[in-house]
């Protein structure tokens, strides 16, 4: 285990695939703007950025307007708009990291946390075979 690491179940997301369905997902709390949002997101190495769904940017106080820096989303939101918007996130036990979005028009996708800068800021190992992932601050596992 990494040193200062803390363990995360992976969720079933389809009960009748029960085990097959599991995916990473990690509890996660959200701040922009004084307003605080927990949401349940997806650890998704394969992503290159972190993706907010437009509900929950609207719920954290975003004004679609306001966010001016235009991201281009690639694969299966390759046809959404998405914006950039920066925001403080806590898992766990971990300090607070400011963590930047692809705020998208979408509503249909996940909140994911990708390559920028998700993984930039912690360290990951997924144990799929064993249903558990780890995340800890980088650094953590000794290097």
């Amino acid at each position: 285990m990494m040193r200062g690491a803390q363990r995360f179940p992976y969720v079933e997301i389809a009960p009748l695939l029960g085990a097959a369905s599991a995916l990473p997902y990690v509890p996660l709390t959200l701040k922009h703007d004084e307003k605080v949002v927990s949401v349940s997101a997806l650890v998704d190495s394969g992503a290159a950025l972190n993706v907010l769904p437009y509900d929950v940017g609207a719920e954290l106080g975003a004004h679609w307007q306001q966010q001016t820096v235009p991201v281009q989303l690639t694969g299966n939101l390759a046809s959404s708009d998405a914006r950039a918007i920066i925001v403080t996130a806590t898992i766990g036990q971990f300090a607070p990291v400011r963590l930047a979005f692809a705020w998208t028009r979408n509503n249909q996708v996940p909140v994911i946390l990708g390559q920028i800068n998700f993984f930039m800021e912690f360290d990951v190992c997924f144990f799929r075979s064993k249903s558990i992932f780890q995340i800890g601050p980088r650094g953590s596992n000794g290097d």
